[in-house]
């Protein structure tokens, strides 16, 4: 039940009628190995295994995107949050490129695709949000409910900002996230020998 099922500890104790300490004394007398509290999370969240399944073999326009996406992550993405891959940016092509990575070399769906606006003050939501809604073409569904707007302060010096503020990609999963770092170890940081 535990390692085929998923179920936890206290939820196996409570099914068979016995204490979690009975549950513990047998995990551990068969040396079953527990999940630590992250992973027991990780496991609630994601019932059916993981929401994305990496390629496993690459054509030449796979390698492409692997190293465009790779590049783009190296680059724009957050990387201070664990629990999360983020990847913001003014640009919708960048931001398309980075889709597509997502959906084709990492097998993430549709569904588990988020996106957070962040604008100026002299911008109106409701239009920034319609223009990265077609420019993707993605679900207005999917758009973070609250949308940041930042002051303007003035003319400035950054002559060049978006007309349509920042778009952020999230796709929350801790494991992706960690996957991300092993790709960027194997195939984009070079090991000096």
């Amino acid at each position: 039940m535990y390692l085929e099922k998923g179920l936890s500890m206290q939820e196996i104790a409570v099914k068979i009628h016995r204490s979690l300490h009975f549950v513990q004394y047998w995990m551990k007398k068969h040396h079953i190995v527990t999940r630590t509290r992250s992973e027991a999370i990780y496991l609630k969240n994601n019932p059916n295994g993981d929401p994305f399944l990496i390629k496993s073999s690459f054509n030449k326009s796979d390698l492409v995107l692997m190293g465009l996406g790779l590049g783009i992550w190296w680059g724009e993405g957050y990387k201070r949050h664990q629990g999360a891959v983020r990847v913001g940016n003014s640009d919708p092509r960048l931001l398309k490129a980075f889709i597509k990575f997502l959906k084709i070399i990492c097998g993430v769906k549709d569904e588990k695709l988020l996106f957070g606006l962040q604008i100026f003050s002299d911008i109106e939501p409701r239009v920034a949000k319609r223009y990265w809604v077609k420019e993707l073409k993605v679900s207005s569904k999917r758009f973070l409910p609250k949308v940041v707007i930042t002051p303007k302060r003035g003319q400035g010096t950054y002559k060049h900002r978006s007309k349509y503020g920042v778009l952020t990609i999230y796709c929350i999963n801790t494991k992706l996230r960690k996957v991300m770092d092993m790709l960027m170890e194997k195939y984009a940081v070079q090991k000096d020998h």
